[in-house]
């Protein structure tokens, strides 16, 4: 049952062929066999899961079963969910159980979905390796010895190991598309507040997006379809329609126009992830697609002001975190500036530490305008950018990361570390979609294609996808745990 794709479970379900209950513990199964190598996973959640799955069963024998009724998937842990432990893999929430469930948690709930646990993942997303983590890091299915990519490692792996067939992640600056990239699986970012961000754990409220982390493309269209749409509860959110994602899937190529950004080929890249792109964008040119060059003037800026951004907002977000009203709590404090520090001190790990006191320094008195300020002026010109390159073509693309996943420890110098995201970033400072897919491999190591488009052209990034899946067999490739059985 594992082998299948999201899609090809719910027909499965529907046909009978197995039920709900047996998908979910034989996928209980896995990971309670296979996890302990990997570390996807923070909190297991297998009474309530069996309950969800027996309600799912119940729901289709009396003829009320919607499309993804009874198909299992994970949580990032950093989705509130009623009763169950969210930490956001800090030692900050450990104790965290949160008394309410995140919008998107509500959602798949209400479609029927079996939530197994929630998924690793670096510190308040914070990473782009899941070394970050309080519960330790995660590792690549494809091999061991390499990261999952972050922040949304844990589920990106789950996935790929075939512990379940899709999981939720969030993406903040490339969280969804890089790790899908390292683990040879499809990951979608929507446009910023085409998902509600209520009960999402905040790391930098202008650029946290909710997406479906799969196998494959129309895997994530019927999860998108599920979670997207306007939310009273959340001032981001855009009320706008939400169309069926699944309906364009099959649309021909032919005469679609796409970019590639001169700026995403040059030094840095690696030459085997380049290759691969190339001949992902053949692939597209024989499907009738036409490719031109085109110019993102100012993406070498993404970062820098990605790092202003970013830690300006966690900082005023993790405030809150003061051992006084939930989360750590230091021992006999001496005073409450003794409680603060080292509450604050204990509950944090580095990575965290390091971008509050960059976003504190960068919102001080004297250095709001000479950085934060400037830094949102370059990210207007980053979004027109993209806004005036899809004026000439339909989608972008190029790689998700500069190179395949690296191992475990190599990047112990926070910049380097940051560079990783060179390709991702610029897409949640303009606030547009993206999707990455798989479209090859260096060694043994999986390569991302990203296709970028317009605010909420998901739909034609989910088509261009799926075409370019079923002429491809990558997605279809799998690392020798997810074809163990128990």
């Amino acid at each position: 049952m594992h082998d299948k794709t999201l899609s090809e479970l719910a027909t499965a379900l529907e046909a009978g062929e197995f039920s709900s209950r047996e998908l979910t513990a034989h996928l209980l199964a896995r990971i309670d066999r296979f996890d302990d190598d990997l570390n996807s996973f923070i909190t297991m959640t297998p009474e309530t899961a069996l309950e969800a799955a027996d309600r799912a069963d119940a729901a289709r024998a009396a003829g009320k079963a919607g499309p993804l009724t009874g198909v299992p998937l994970a949580l990032k842990d950093i989705f509130c969910t009623e009763g169950v432990k969210t930490s956001a893999g800090s030692r900050m929430l450990d104790n965290f159980v949160a008394p309410y469930d995140a919008t998107v948690v509500e959602k798949l709930a209400v479609a029927g979905t079996v939530s197994l646990g929630k998924t690793n993942m670096d510190e308040f997303a914070m990473g782009s390796s899941n070394e970050n983590s309080y519960y330790g890091p995660v590792k690549n299915p494809w091999d061991p010895a390499a990261v999952p990519g972050g922040s949304s490692g844990g589920s990106a792996a789950a996935v790929a190991a075939g512990l379940v067939p899709a999981a939720m992640g969030t993406d903040t600056g490339g969280s969804i598309r890089q790790p899908a990239a390292f683990c040879g699986i499809t990951g979608l970012k929507p446009t910023y507040g085409r998902v509600s961000r209520y009960g999402i754990i905040a790391y930098a409220s202008s650029l946290d997006q909710a997406g479906p982390m799969a196998r494959t493309a129309e895997d994530c269209a019927r999860l998108l379809g599920a979670i997207a749409g306007h939310d009273l509860r959340d001032s981001t959110s855009v009320a706008r329609g939400v169309p069926d994602y699944t309906g364009e899937l099959e649309a021909p190529l032919t005469g679609l126009k796409i970019g590639l950004p001169r700026e995403y080929f040059g030094d840095g890249l690696d030459p085997v992830v380049e290759a691969a792109v190339r001949e992902a964008v053949k692939v597209y040119e024989s499907l009738g697609a036409s490719v031109r060059e085109v110019s993102l003037p100012h993406t070498h800026y993404a970062i820098p002001a990605y790092y202003v951004i970013a830690p300006a907002e966690a900082s005023s977000n993790l405030s809150r975190y003061d051992g006084v009203r939930f989360g750590h709590r230091c021992d006999n404090p001496q005073d409450l500036i003794d409680l603060y520090k080292r509450s604050r001190a204990e509950g944090f790990g580095e990575e965290v530490k390091r971008r509050i006191l960059i976003g504190t320094h960068t919102l001080s008195e004297g250095f709001f305008d000479a950085y934060y300020k400037k830094a949102q002026q370059v990210r207007r010109l980053i979004r027109q950018d993209f806004l005036d390159a899809f004026e000439e073509v339909d989608v972008l693309m190029g790689p998700a990361s500069p190179t395949p996943a690296f191992d475990l420890g190599a990047n112990k110098d926070p910049v380097s570390m940051y560079l990783q995201d060179i390709y991702t970033i610029a897409v949640n400072l303009a606030g547009i979609p993206g999707i990455s897919v798989p479209a090859g491999f260096a060694g043994r190591r999986p390569v991302g294609l990203q296709i970028l488009g317009t605010h909420f052209a998901e739909a034609r990034l989910l088509n261009v996808a799926h075409r370019f899946q079923q002429a491809t067999d990558w997605h279809r490739r799998r690392p020798a745990i997810a074809e163990e059985t128990v």
